[in-house]
């Protein structure tokens, strides 16, 4: 299917097609991501995860639409500088600087970034694309995505409020770097690990210390 040139045909819009679209992000991107979504064993990507590659390709974009001279690995960075949790208040804000001075809508940039329920729509309701797996991999993953838009969001709301005090004299403050985790301690074993660590590795060392 070409995304970029077919009409809808009575499918629900997508803002993912649509910005596959402006951002001419090639007719067959598409096609890829489900690819990626549907494959087997290492091939096979999470929508969290296709979500960040189709981010990336629409910062790319923008970059190159800017005509920012751009070195090996520097969209990953800025992406990065834009989006992880663990980058200071200061960092974010240089780096936004950095692109607006060179011709990007940043805040539109971010408007434009995508979540892993806009993947999810766009390959089930707009492409009608299936991935069959466990119901047992189908929570843990959807616990997985909630855990982490949760985290996200107290990231943002954390970060605003505390640059809004700072800004107001309410709070005295320097630059910071904020971080948000949730670590899990079993009780039986001793062991402690990381939410998304452990939800990766399928549980905690009970079982084999039992055995």
């Amino acid at each position: 299917m070409n995304d970029s040139q077919d009409d809808t045909g009575g499918r629900p819009s997508s803002k993912v097609a649509r910005l596959i679209d402006e951002y001419d992000l090639g007719s067959t991107f598409g096609e890829r991501l489900e690819r990626r979504w549907t494959a087997d064993g290492s091939e096979r990507m999470s929508l969290r995860d296709l979500a960040d590659l189709f981010n990336r390709r629409v910062l790319d974009a923008a970059m190159t639409r800017a005509d920012m001279s751009m070195v090996d690995g520097e969209v990953d960075n800025f992406y990065r500088l834009l989006t992880d949790d663990d980058v200071s208040s200061g960092m974010r804000t240089e780096a936004r600087s950095r692109l607006d001075r060179e011709g990007v809508d940043v805040d539109q940039l971010e408007r434009d970034f995508v979540t892993y329920q806009a993947i999810r729509t766009y390959l089930k309701e707009y492409r009608g694309a299936e991935y069959e797996k466990t119901s047992d991999a189908d929570r843990v993953e959807t616990v997985t995505d909630t855990i982490q838009r949760l985290r996200t969001r107290l990231r943002s709301v954390t970060t605003r409020s505390l640059e809004q005090l700072r800004n107001t004299g309410r709070i005295r403050l320097g630059e910071f770097r904020l971080f948000v985790d949730v670590e899990v301690l079993c009780e039986e074993c001793g062991a402690q690990y990381r939410i998304d660590d452990l939800l990766a590795r399928g549980g905690c060392d009970c079982e084999s210390s039992e055995a």
